[in-house]
């Protein structure tokens, strides 16, 4: 894998050069044009910094001093207006990059002792966290053992503690990003797990002790390790990596390829299956050099008039992170040893399967994943929950989520592919939650997956009991899909409105794989085959301009909406079904 350590090594210094020049002698981060900085962003520069110092062992970078800017980010996160858990584990972790032994190591040298000692006080603060932000009290308990600052190393027992509240909020081992405290239905089960699993997996690296470090890896790698059999089979066959929940684009390539490394580099991927991963991290690795890097300047894009991210993710944070996990990529990828390609090609996988993330009396919740090759068509449906900042968006609604096929915008709601009914102020969509939760073969051997919603449910993710049910079914056959969603009352209500989104998406017209899955002249090819609702197609709406309908992959540019806008009364004991069948015209975006 040197060639690929070679280009990662690359990138990161043309990020770097292009980015260094944006901490101030304050520390701070000065933020791109249009943009506020973050308060955590001198955090994610030194740990940056500190990941180009392992892979090179280099203190000067395009005529700057790199210990320097290190001391001065760590200094600007240390004396923070406002204490920011994410942004002072992220400065440790850098800190700590450039040596365990306070003496030996150059940063600690030249920071003052007013922040040394600020330092040493917020890295001995105790918190607790029950979701992804104990993964930065891991790195905390790291930094102030290896670097002496405590005497009793508390990181054995954090870990122990952030797996068993996976336990505890998951009957099959997945990570919960949602927080008791946010008074939600939980079962948030996003891409906050792997990121959860590669932070910690990076801090025990730099972790003094290498007994506890062995020690505790068993146990990380029973629960890291169902992700890492999840990513091939979410990987696209044009690179597009975890697809639903928040914080995604190019931080949803980035988080799979740091965890499939990671694994390749521990041994925990099987000399049969190293093709499979290798191949996959290819793909990934691709998409997100072509989708995401401005090649001709050599930095990261995450927002332009195509496309968007979540509004918290700021250019400036992105470019540091990219610039961490590739020089991170280059370490792991020189470690893993090999080549970065597979010994032989591995052909298009045939995939549909339900992971169950959680299945209690009160709930269940998981992912059904599709990919045909013959076809194209490759999906990921969630039944999940959505984190505090992902809620009220369309990110976590149940339906096929799939780039350039079945696209949504970003950070905003919009009933994508589910009946939205409303009853007063009630919103109701078939989303969050199921119970039931089955696959079974159906008619014409196609594939259904199953769940039921014994309460309606409201976009704001609140049960409203005594209300009614509904029944869903999605079926896949090839390239078809089909869908039913059927209703019932408990007691006679009036409903207000109903609506049915689809979006139409492209990818961008410029940073975008030549493979990049798109549709064709036919679209989505759909038809209403059920509607009880007798609701009417309405006209086209246009939103190629509006800057609120972009994905994280290109511009949204038209919905077509299905709706009924006048009452209809709706009577207990009757079934009230709404279906469709699709069978969208898939080509690739440089056909």
């Amino acid at each position: 894998m040197e060639n690929f350590a070679d280009q990662c090594l690359d990138m990161a210094q043309s990020i770097l050069g292009h980015n260094l020049e944006s901490i101030s002698e304050q520390g701070s981060i000065t933020p791109v044009a249009g943009e506020d900085s973050r308060l955590d962003e001198p955090g994610h520069a030194a740990l940056a910094i500190g990941e180009y110092y392992r892979a090179t062992n280099e203190t000067e970078l395009a005529g700057y001093d790199l210990v320097d800017l290190s001391a001065r980010c760590i200094t600007a996160q240390a004396f923070s207006p406002e204490v920011h858990e994410n942004g002072l584990a992220y400065s440790a972790l850098g800190l700590l990059s450039f040596g365990p032994a306070k003496d030996r190591n150059p940063v600690w040298e030249r920071l003052m002792d007013p922040t040394r000692e600020q330092l040493d006080k917020l890295l001995l603060e105790r918190s607790d966290y029950d979701n992804h932000y104990q993964s930065f009290n891991i790195a905390k308990a790291v930094t102030r053992f290896s670097l002496g600052l405590s005497k009793k190393d508390e990181t054995g027992r954090l870990i122990d503690r952030f797996l068993e509240r996976i336990d505890s909020s998951s009957s099959t081992g997945y990570f919960d990003d949602s927080s008791a405290a946010d008074g939600q239905l939980n079962g948030s089960f996003d891409i906050y797990g792997v990121l959860s699993f590669v932070f910690i997996r990076q801090a025990l690296q730099l972790h003094a002790n290498l007994h506890l470090r062995e020690r505790k890896l068993p146990s990380l790698r029973t629960y890291s390790e169902k992700y890492l059999k999840l990513i091939p089979d979410l990987a696209r066959q044009d690179g597009v990596g975890l697809a639903y929940g928040r914080s995604l684009g190019a931080y949803g390539q980035m988080h799979c390829i740091s965890l499939t490394l990671q694994a390749l580099r521990d041994g925990w991927v099987p000399a049969a299956q190293r093709d499979l991963y290798t191949d996959a991290v290819r793909r990934l690795f691709m998409n997100f050099f072509v989708t995401y890097l401005d090649q001709e300047h050599g930095y990261l894009v995450i927002r332009d008039e195509e496309r968007n991210t979540v509004p918290y993710h700021t250019t400036r944070m992105a470019n540091f992170d990219a610039a961490r996990y590739l020089c991170q990529w280059a370490r792991l990828a020189r470690s893993t040893g090999g080549s970065a390609a597979p010994a032989a090609p591995v052909a298009p996988r045939k995939v549909a399967r339900y992971v169950s993330f959680d299945k209690s009396n009160k709930k269940e919740q998981g992912l059904f994943v599709y990919q045909d090759p013959d076809s194209g068509l490759a999906l990921q449906l969630p039944l999940i929950a959505s984190s505090k900042l992902g809620k009220g968006t369309s990110d976590y609604l149940a339906f096929p989520h799939s780039p350039g096929i079945f696209d949504w915008p970003v950070a905003k709601y919009v009933p994508i592919m589910m009946p939205e009914l409303t009853f007063g102020d009630k919103v109701i969509v078939p989303s969050f939650y199921g119970k039931n939760c089955t696959t079974s073969m159906g008619l014409r051997n196609a594939l259904n997956f199953k769940y039921d919603q014994p309460e309606l449910i409201t976009k704001d993710e609140q049960i409203v009991p005594g209300l009614g049910s509904c029944k869903v079914i999605w079926s896949f056959k090839g390239g078809q899909i089909g869908c039913e969603f059927c209703f019932t009352v408990k007691q006679q209500v009036q409903l207000d409105k109903m609506r049915y989104v689809l979006a139409i998406a492209a990818p961008h017209s410029r940073y975008r794989v030549a493979t990049a899955f798109t549709l064709g002249e036919g679209g989505h090819r759909t038809e209403v085959v059920k509607d009880d609702f007798q609701a009417e197609w309405k006209e086209l709406e246009v939103v190629t301009d509006n800057p609120d309908y972009r994905t994280y992959y290109g511009n949204l540019h038209y919905l077509q909406i299905l709706e009924r806008d006048h009452p209809l009364i709706m009577r207990p004991g009757m079934q009230y079904r709404l279906a469709l069948t699709f069978e969208p015209d898939i080509t690739f975006a440089d056909e």
